[in-house]
């Protein structure tokens, strides 16, 4: 059995979600910073007369900020039933991948804060870590979220 991913780069190494859970993918657009929003929120913007909160991977892997360049995407995803924007450096490819080539994230990375890595893929010499992108915030981060978005669109 195949699954596909959507692989994209992040400082320099590759993640893979679940083409099932990526609405869209799209070029980088302005972004309106939004006051006390969480520091993991990049902020708003518009997609297709939608208010769409936006959050940085690098942010929130706690990596050094980037450049945004013209590779810069905004992957929407499904967070829940509300739809949400991650920015990535930039997207690789679509790939399918074979359930043996996945292995279970190793116990000594896992724990509550990387509670959203769902397996290690390898590709030749290539290892793609596997997110569910619906984990990537914790509780709190996703009761913030919900605050923001009602605070947005009231």
């Amino acid at each position: 059995m195949e699954k596909q991913f959507v692989v994209f780069q992040v400082a320099g190494e590759q993640y893979g979600v679940t083409i099932d859970r990526v609405e869209s993918i799209v070029k980088m657009q302005p972004i309106t910073v939004v006051p006390q929003a969480p520091a993991f929120i990049e902020g708003i913007t518009n997609l297709r007369g939608m208010v769409l909160p936006v959050l940085s991977l690098r942010k929130r892997f706690g990596l050094p900020p980037a450049e945004v360049d013209r590779e810069t995407r905004i992957v929407v995803v499904m967070n829940e039933s509300h739809p949400i924007g991650i920015v990535v450096d930039s997207v690789l490819e679509v790939l399918r991948l074979p359930e043996e080539t996945i292995e279970p994230p190793p116990p000594m990375v896992t724990n509550e804060r990387t509670r959203f890595i769902t397996g290690i893929a390898k590709v030749g010499e290539r290892l793609i870590i596997l997110l569910d992108l619906t984990k990537v915030l914790s509780v709190e981060e996703e009761t913030q979220l919900a605050a923001l978005r009602e605070a947005v669109t009231a």
